[in-house]
């Protein structure tokens, strides 16, 4: 555990290099591919409050199969399958390496700065995948995907970026008491 933890601290540039660069390829795909693929619309990993039944088989709908079959194999296969476990990773190693500057958390010890970072980041990182499951399941069997598929799938998007403000206020609210200290 202590091997990790210090690995993670010190990558945490590259980390957070690597994560940039794919979350600006993923915007890109969003802006360049995917909308044009669904006459416009947004995708729904996109829509920060949700969105509604009507919404989601529209989005479905405008794709058709071989829009569908696009966006699972460019997004939710390749790029979503690897970008929640990466940006976790990211914020935990910034985590770690802010609270490196605390002493109260420098003082604790490196199995216990490693389950605190992974309390903080965990959560947001089962709501992604669990999220890319639903919506990649509807995508690859439009006709099974219901009202309880849809409202499934809206609710673990709001609960995605909820949870994900849990690890950036910590990250912040580290920061902010590091810089203090100085």
């Amino acid at each position: 555990m202590r091997r990790m933890t210090v690995r993670l601290r010190r990558h945490a540039a590259a980390l957070s290099f690597a994560t940039a660069v794919m979350f600006i390829a993923m915007i890109a795909m969003e802006f360049l591919y995917f909308r044009r693929l669904s006459g416009g619309l947004t995708s729904l990993d996109l829509r920060f409050l949700g969105f509604s039944e009507t919404e989601g088989f529209a989005w479905i709908a405008a794709l058709g199969r071989r829009g569908a079959e696009a966006i699972l194999v460019w997004h939710y296969l390749t790029f979503d399958l690897v970008f929640p476990a990466l940006l976790s990773l990211t914020l935990a190693s910034l985590i770690l390496k802010a609270g490196e500057q605390l002493p109260r958390f420098a003082a604790l010890s490196h199995t216990m700065r490693s389950v605190t970072a992974l309390v903080l980041v965990l959560p947001y990182t089962i709501a992604d995948y669990a999220q890319n499951i639903v919506v990649a399941r509807m995508l690859s069997d439009p006709p099974s995907a219901g009202s309880r598929s849809m409202a499934l799938a809206s609710g673990l998007i709001v609960a995605k970026f909820a949870l994900l403000v849990v690890p950036v206020v910590a990250l912040g609210a580290f920061v902010l008491a590091a810089q203090r200290r100085r």
